[in-house]
């Protein structure tokens, strides 16, 4: 994936400015948006440096800390990923896409004991 996103950036350079592209430009430019999307979206579902071995990490937090400690574990992550991280780091949409994927972390667990704080 990370050529893709190597070339779709590339093609984005290559377009001076979006309004004076051609239709042949656009076209070759907007083609890589699905791929580089994609690859922006498993970097955050399932960074491959969290996937050694059989379980993912936040599965081995899970066991080892139990649900509610899990919890707490990913609104600490909620929170630095919406703190001052977001606008002082290089990639904020990356950021706040992980912010988003610790809180839907926080609702599974939450349902998965009842809702229960």
């Amino acid at each position: 994936m990370t050529n893709e996103i190597e070339e779709y950036l590339k093609m984005k350079q290559d377009m001076a400015r979006l309004n004076d592209a051609t239709p042949e430009e656009w076209d070759r430019a907007t083609r890589g948006w699905s791929k580089a999307s994609s690859a922006i979206t498993e970097a955050v579902d399932h960074p491959p440096h969290y996937n050694h071995g059989s379980i993912e990490t936040i599965d081995y937090i899970v066991d080892v800390l139990g649900v509610e400690g899990a919890i707490v574990y990913c609104h600490g992550n909620v929170l630095k990923y919406t703190g001052s991280r977001l606008f002082n780091k290089d990639k904020p949409i990356q950021d706040a896409r992980k912010a988003i994927w610790y809180l839907n972390k926080i609702v599974e667990l939450l349902e998965k004991k009842d809702g229960r704080s």
